[in-house]
């Protein structure tokens, strides 16, 4: 059996709010654009920012995390490299290359810190935002 590896980390901003449809088959499909940037000192010593545009599919999102997806916010996403082509309606080849997401994490201090994998919906200690516990934690403390 041969051992192979796809696997894509990125660390970006939204470009826009997410977009969500349903497959013919009742799957529910969410793509967004995700920006990323690299910065190297040109040879002119001054810094120059490079940015790359990745368009990523997330499928089976909880409603909460699609809420999620606005433009600006910033996201570590996690998943795979696919590449895939189709005809359009002039018969032309279009060739895409995307990331399949399998793991979104909200960096901005709004996303609450929780992360969703796949299907996964939120745990035991999702709270919306502007919610608090009442529950004593103090107790709970490892020290």
């Amino acid at each position: 059996m041969a051992f192979s590896l796809n696997k894509i980390m990125l660390i970006g901003n939204l470009g826009g709010d997410a977009e969500n449809r349903m497959t013919t088959n009742d799957v529910s499909v969410t793509s967004f654009s995700l920006a990323t940037t690299y910065s190297y000192k040109g040879r002119d010593g001054n810094w120059v920012n490079e940015t790359t545009w990745h368009k990523v599919v997330a499928y089976r999102l909880s409603d909460y995390m699609k809420e999620q997806l606005k433009k600006g916010k910033k996201f570590y996403v996690e998943g795979r490299l696919s590449k895939r082509s189709y005809e359009n309606k002039e018969g032309k080849t279009i060739y895409v290359t995307e990331v399949i997401s399998e793991k979104l994490i909200p960096l901005d201090s709004t996303g609450g810190g929780s992360s969703f994998s796949g299907t996964e919906e939120p745990g035991n200690n999702y709270r919306p935002s502007g919610e608090t516990s009442t529950e004593n934690t103090e107790n709970d403390l490892p020290f």
